[in-house]
């Protein structure tokens, strides 16, 4: 018997059906050169008189035919080993092809300032400081977008494509409540890993995102990826367009094994290797103070997803390969370049063979090529010189408060190695004369203020580009115009507003890989438990009727924004009130400003509801408002009113007549179109019929036998409820003068309710203009508010310049006064003459 371990294995795309031209019966090889031992082996004859033999045929049938599975296991070595030497030797050139855009961040993680240097240079003890202008804007941003795109309710919201529906808005929901859940509950890394890659994002300029099912876990999974592990061909410009991108993995000796277990990977045997650092890493470790003490048992494995044309596994049409690579995912063991995994990137019901994606890429800034641009690389220079400056000003100050300089030969000073503490006057051995000419200090200038202030401009102009998020929201006028404030608002967050949405735009691309994860792998309902109840998810309901978004808004990207475009709405609605909906622009600044439970301090208004007559009466003598609702009974409740409105206390309130009529024209319209419904009923249904095809169907809109068609039968329904409604109003004006036609031919009663309809008339028009007043007052007192608050912080700034301008002018007449004195000193000992 043939020994196991030399025997290849069948190939799927191997002709193994021959077709016999005068018959419709099929008969295949195997059918015919093959059998099956007593102990389960299959014997397959060839045409030479061998024979290959298959000791587990329906392990192989089964792995065949699942699309995703390890197809290295059907691959003999001969193949295996070119594809893995192959794709390290890529892997190696590609590595090589970006070392300068490795040492460029490499060298700019030093401007952190995280690790504190000793400097020999130029002197002993000379200042190490860096100034912390690139960490101080990492911070602020990473705090900033860690806020708005990972709020504590879950970063995800959805909204319905298409016309809305019950049931698509319960899907929705659904959705967004199931991915929330998963993201901020059910996978413990996202948080973690999110934080770590904003703070990691705008040194780099570019991070990456894998999501994918890990079968261990058994669940999703999106994982963070330094720019340094994910490896691109110089020529690719994006994910989409790379010809391959490969990602590197660590993996612990445990870790590899399990996933050989589990059939993830080729069980074979593998030694570790050296575990070399790269240049990042060691830097990375280096400012967290950690370093390698001695090898570890960690594979470094190379995941490539690449295109490839496999022999046995081509791309096939009409019965010939095509030549066609097609997406293929191999994962290689960098140290013995064994593959461990080849598996199909494609779905199998794809006929375009499109790979499928996995990464997402995040973006600081656009740059020229693959990789975004980072804060390194913006103001890399710029703090590079303002800690230059820094350590120069340092220094300059400690020699000057530390002079040094020249001593007489022959001085002696007891334990002159130690430095003078503070108070203490030590013994010198002189041999003679005065002491304080065998002393001379080097001349050390103090400070410079013009190199100060060209380090604050350094400063400044690394802080507008990188630290502007919080610029000019609260720094402008108050009173200025809305428009005014509108523009400096965007003039000032310009660059963090494109950053914003930027990671909109990738949070989306991830959302949408998550929700492709969670179609695939979860059952046709799930079931899941949170805080006080039970929900369920549908695998139909990750379909193309919900769109899935981050709750981010990509046009907002700080709450300070958000307080100002709120506080911008409310001054336009206090000013126009009549005009604006207040409670929605008072809800809109208590949300800005993170206020919670706003209906115990905001309470809604009240909804209209169906009232009857009695009612009704009430609210017209409270002036508040009612209407009229379908299905009530119109003739009652118009009769009711009319009976009201003939008392003295309607009769002489103009206000409470108009309230009453309107109403009683409401129910009036109301009974006409109920009149109409049930004579033009199926008109009605006609007419609601073509309105709908045409929504659906927009080009039918442009048909003019269609809008003839639509427009005669809304022209014969409305011309008979202009009928009704003008029957109706002659009833209503009879009912009328028979209830409020008392006066009769009566002048002076005539006259007397002409007095009181002016009257009322004058009194709603100083209660009109008493509540517009009082709208007034409240604005100038809000703006008021506002300019006290601005006058306040103006002079405290004054004030601070005023100090800051004294302390500056004290410094400088105190420097030219010992100036003064060094020179007269000097000029003194220029006339005594050298000492004899």
């Amino acid at each position: 018997m043939a020994d196991k371990d030399n025997i290849d294995k069948a190939l799927p795309n191997v002709d193994q059906e021959v077709v016999l031209p005068k018959e419709d019966i099929v008969v295949t090889e195997e059918d015919k050169l093959s059998e099956v031992t007593p102990d389960g082996a299959e014997v397959i004859m060839d045409e030479e008189g061998g024979a290959e033999i298959n000791f587990d045929p329906a392990s192989e049938q089964q792995m065949t035919q699942d699309h995703f599975a390890n197809i290295a296991e059907l691959l003999p070595d001969d193949v295996l080993g070119p594809i893995g030497s192959t794709l390290n030797e890529n892997y190696m050139q590609y590595k090589t092809s970006r070392k300068e855009w490795e040492d460029t961040y490499t060298k700019g993680l030093d401007l952190l300032g995280f690790k504190y240097v000793n400097p020999t240079q130029p002197f002993q003890g000379a200042s190490g400081a860096t100034h912390p202008v690139l960490a101080e804007a990492v911070t602020q941003f990473q705090a900033q977008a860690y806020k708005e795109l990972l709020p504590a309710m879950g970063p995800v919201r959805t909204q319905i494509l298409g016309r809305s529906s019950r049931q698509k808005e319960e899907q929705s929901n659904r959705v967004k409540n199931f991915m929330n859940y998963q993201i901020m509950d059910v996978m413990k890394e996202y948080e973690p890993e999110f934080d770590q890659m904003l703070f990691y994002l705008p040194l780099a300029g570019s991070a990456f995102k894998k999501v994918y099912y890990d079968e261990l876990l058994g669940r999703a999974v999106s994982k963070f990826i330094q720019a340094d592990d994910l490896i691109v061909p110089y020529t690719a410009t994006s994910l989409a367009d790379a010809e391959a991108v490969i990602h590197v993995l660590k993996m612990s000796e445990n870790d590899l094994r399990k996933q050989q277990v589990a059939g993830f990977y080729r069980d074979i045997e593998l030694k570790p290797g050296y575990d070399q650092e790269t240049e990042v890493e060691k830097k990375e470790r280096a400012l967290e103070g950690i370093k390698k003490t001695r090898d570890e048992d960690v594979f470094t494995l190379l995941e490539c997803h690449v295109n490839l044309d496999i022999d046995g596994f081509e791309d096939m049409k009409n019965g010939e390969p095509t030549g066609i690579k097609l997406p293929y995912i191999v994962t290689i063991e960098e140290g013995s370049r064994e593959v461990l995994s080849i598996r199909r990137n494609y779905n199998a019901a794809d006929p375009k063979k499109l790979k499928i994606q996995y990464f997402v890429h995040f973006r600081f800034l656009p740059g020229m090529g693959f990789y975004g641009f980072g804060l390194i690389h913006m103001i890399g220079g710029l703090s590079r010189t303002a800690t230059t400056a820094l350590r120069q000003l340092l220094d300059a100050g400690t020699l000057s408060n530390l002079p040094a300089g020249f001593k007489q030969r022959g001085i002696r000073v007891r334990d002159e190695a130690q430095a003078i503490q503070p108070g203490e006057f030590r013994d010198v051995d002189a041999p003679g004369g005065n002491i304080k000419d065998a002393f001379m200090t080097l001349p050390f200038k103090e400070p410079s203020q013009t190199l100060l202030s060209l380090m604050g401009i350094v400063v400044q102009a690394g802080q507008r580009f990188a630290a502007i998020a919080d610029m000019q929201v609260g720094d402008g006028n108050q009173q200025a115009a809305v428009g005014t404030t509108i523009a400096l608002l965007e003039r000032g967050s310009r660059v963090m507003s494109a950053i914003h949405k930027r990671l909109f735009v990738a949070l989306k691309q991830e959302f949408q890989l998550l929700a492709g994860v969670f179609k695939t792998y979860l059952p046709p309902e799930y079931p899941y438990d949170v805080v006080g109840a039970q929900r369920n998810v549908k695998v139909t309901d990750f379909d193309d009727k919900v769109d899935i978004l981050p709750i981010a808004d990509p046009n907002i990207f700080s709450q300070s924004q958000r307080i100002s475009m709120a506080q911008t709405e409310l001054q336009l609605a206090m000013a126009n009130p009549q005009l604006h909906n207040l409670y929605e622009a008072f809800y809109s600044m208590y949300s800005a400003i993170g206020v919670k439970e706003i209906d115990k301090i905001l309470p809604p208004p009240p909804q209209p509801t169906p009232l009857d007559p009695a009612v009704e009466n009430i609210m017209a003598l409270s002036s508040k408002p009612f209407q009229a609702f379908k299905g009530q009974n119109h003739q009652a409740h118009i009769t009711s009113h009319l009976n009201f409105m003939s008392s003295n206390l309607a009769r002489n309130n103009p206000m409470i007549l108009g309230a009453l009529e309107k109403n009683c024209f409401e129910h009036i319209s109301m009974m006409a179109q109920e009149q109409v419904e049930v004579e033009f009923r199926e008109e009605m249904m006609q007419l609601q019929q073509m309105q709908q095809m045409a929504q659906q169907n927009p080009q039918m809109q442009q048909n003019p036998q269609f809008q003839q068609q639509l427009m005669q039968i809304s022209m014969k329904v409305e011309a008979r409820k202009a009928t009704l409604i003008a029957e109706m109003m002659q009833e209503f004006k009879d009912e009328e003068l028979k209830i409020m036609g008392q006066f009769g031919n009566d002048p002076i009663a005539k006259l007397k309710a002409r007095e009181l309809d002016l009257r009322a008339m004058d009194d709603q028009r100083k209660r009109e203009e008493g509540q517009e007043k009082l709208n007034l007052d409240k604005s100038k007192q809000l703006m008021g508010q506002q300019q006290f608050d601005e006058k306040l912080d103006q002079n405290e700034d004054l004030a601070e310049l005023r100090a800051e301008t004294s302390l500056v002018k004290q410094e400088m007449s105190n420097a030219v006064k010992l100036k003064q004195d060094y020179m007269k000193q000097k000029d003194v000992k220029i006339l005594k003459g050298p000492r004899r």
